[in-house]
């Protein structure tokens, strides 16, 4: 071995040696093992959501919102957002399969999206249709339309007031959306007489409001309810049997009657069942045997109830025109001084409850427009508002038990609610 080589050994020993001796006997650090513990005591860095607008995330685009104007059609929006002619066709021809640009509305909004470069072309375009629906026009690589739906969120909500004049002023009174007031009658229609209302009477109700962006669309599942009427509490339990949601009262009873109570909506009694009624043309005292319903001309006249349309008549001296409809073995009810007969209705057809039959008029001995009504039991007449028609369609038995469990927390919710003041806000 040369002198050379020796040396270059020797070095290399005096080097790699002292080297491989500290990494021997560094010092050791304990190792902790990886548990949930050690994970949750780690810094956790969470990623915000990117705000979306219509799916599109916001910070993305330069944004521009409008509403369509009076004259404007969709190539004015497209121009004036600086789309070319042979672009807005391909456009047009996109949007026919899920939307036909004939029906856009003034007022309606629509909202453009720029790229944030410089050159601020359009990446894409949304109109909305209505409070839920809205197109989208994509012109980012190829072109390409489509429909979609904005998220409904179902907020649970109560509701309750006293009544001073009429339900749907209350709805006002108390912030109330006044749609509940519609929901309401509906459900109650065979139990409480809304053109009876009295001072005092009150309700309370569990329900979902629809809300889309926070702006409220609506009213959504009424859960349960109560409405106490002229000194008795009529409750409302939204319950599934056999896959069908109906509302029943505290005992299964369901709410829905052989009758509706009143053969028309929102109006005011203007006379009612007597034996000697002064008539208003005739000054002359003779029996009235039905009521008589205020309501503007051409407002709706429903069917009290299931049955066959015996007479479609006009009585010159007396009903003007009038339908008479016979509900089964013991009941007939007629509709007088109609404006004018809803479409399909004639003598011999069939008619559902709360079918469209006509409209409130002033044909005949009227003094002013309105629905004289009547009803007929066994052949005599009876006072409408005294009519008890027996419920339909009972909790079966088997499902009693289940259904009792179901409506209590219900029943003790609705009758924890603290009713409002009745005095106006």
């Amino acid at each position: 071995m040369t002198k050379k080589k020796l040396f270059i050994l020797v070095v290399a020993i005096v080097v790699i040696v002292p080297v491989v001796f500290l990494l021997l006997n560094r010092p050791k650090h304990p190792t902790s093992p990886v548990t949930e513990e050690t994970l949750d005591s780690l810094e956790v860095i969470e990623i915000p959501e990117p705000e979306l607008l219509y799916g599109l995330p916001v910070d993305s685009f330069q944004i521009e919102e409008s509403k369509v104007k009076r004259n404007q059609f969709l190539a004015d929006i497209f121009l004036k957002a600086g789309v070319d002619y042979p672009t807005i066709n391909t456009i047009v021809e996109k949007i026919k399969p899920v939307f036909d640009v004939r029906k856009i509305k003034v007022g309606n909004p629509y909202t453009l999206f720029y790229g944030t470069d410089s050159l601020k072309q359009l990446k894409h375009f949304v109109y909305a249709i209505d409070n839920t629906d809205y197109i989208v026009v994509s012109l980012e690589d190829s072109i390409r339309a489509y429909r979609d739906v904005k998220e409904i969120r179902n907020e649970l909500k109560t509701a309750a007031g006293v009544i001073n004049s009429s339900l749907w002023v209350t709805m006002t009174e108390h912030d109330i959306n006044p749609l509940l007031a519609i929901e309401l009658s509906e459900i109650f229609a065979w139990t409480v007489d809304f053109f009876g209302i009295e001072k005092g009477d009150n309700f309370k109700v569990y329900y979902d409001e629809l809300y889309v962006d926070s702006v409220s669309i609506g009213i959504g599942k009424i859960h349960s309810a109560v409405f106490h009427h002229r000194g008795k509490d009529y409750y409302a339990f939204n319950y599934i049997e056999d896959s069908l949601a109906h509302f029943f009262d505290e005992e299964g009873q369901s709410l829905r009657k052989a009758f509706l109570k009143a053969p028309l909506k929102f109006s005011r009694i203007s006379s009612r069942f007597s034996n000697s009624r002064l008539h208003p043309v005739l000054k002359i005292r003779r029996p009235h045997h039905g009521i008589d319903y205020a309501a503007p001309t051409g407002t709706p006249v429903y069917a009290l109830g299931d049955g066959r349309v015996i007479a479609r008549a006009y009585q010159k001296r007396g009903g003007g025109n009038y339908i008479k409809i016979k509900h089964n073995s013991v009941y007939t009810t007629v509709y007088m001084h109609l404006h004018g007969f809803a479409k399909g209705i004639t003598k011999g057809s069939h008619v559902r409850q709360g079918q469209l039959i006509g409209y409130v008029g002033s044909t005949g001995l009227s003094t002013g427009p309105h629905l004289d009504f009547r009803v007929f039991k066994n052949g005599k007449p009876v006072d409408p508002l005294r009519i008890d028609a027996p419920p339909v369609n009972p909790v079966k038995e088997e499902n009693m038990e289940a259904f009792k469990s179901f409506i209590q927390p219900l029943k003790e919710q609705l009758d924890a609610i603290p009713l409002p003041s009745a005095e106006k806000k």
